[in-house]
């Protein structure tokens, strides 16, 4: 992915206000982000903590798309559970329901639309084996190339933003 400027971050987002895309806090260590191994930027908001966002990049310009997330409950060790966009196993903590309001007056009215990802957002790193899911019994083995899954990922996560705008 090519480095974002934070005005064209702030610019992407499709299912919030203008005002809301200008509060939100961009990550932690923006200036320090591995652009060349993310192929989407994703961060919990560090002012919001129940609050997330994701940016794809996309041929007309990069995407945005707030999350909501849900209050932490109890979950399981000894479930697993996959993230529906790279496909990673993790235990079922490292996995969380997302849920995007819709664009538009959709979305004004509250309808949403959800999907399982990786609690961290760190899809990208996962499939590139920069960061290893937690997970009893190791890691999946896959046949697919390392482009194949890229390819995957941002399919899964481009079908997301596609429901989010009400284009699917």
């Amino acid at each position: 992915m090519e480095a974002l400027t934070e005005k064209q971050i702030r610019g992407s987002f499709v299912n919030c206000t203008k005002g809301e895309a200008t509060r939100l806090k961009l990550p932690m260590e923006f200036a320090e982000l591995p652009w060349e191994d993310l192929d989407f930027l994703g961060w919990t908001d560090p002012g919001a903590p129940l609050r997330a966002h994701i940016v794809l990049p996309r041929a007309n310009g990069p995407v945005g798309v707030t999350l909501r997330v849900p209050s932490t409950g109890r979950t399981s060790a000894l479930k697993s559970r996959m993230c529906h966009a790279c496909l990673t196993g993790h235990a079922s903590s490292g996995v969380t329901l997302f849920a995007a309001p819709l664009a538009g007056a959709a979305g004004r009215e509250g309808n949403t639309v959800g999907t399982y990802l990786c609690a961290d957002l760190a899809c990208s790193l996962y499939i590139r084996g920069r960061r290893q899911p937690k997970l009893r019994g190791g890691l999946h083995e896959e046949t697919l190339t390392l482009d194949e899954r890229i390819t995957r990922t941002v399919g899964n996560l481009t079908a997301f933003a596609d429901k989010v705008m009400g284009l699917r």
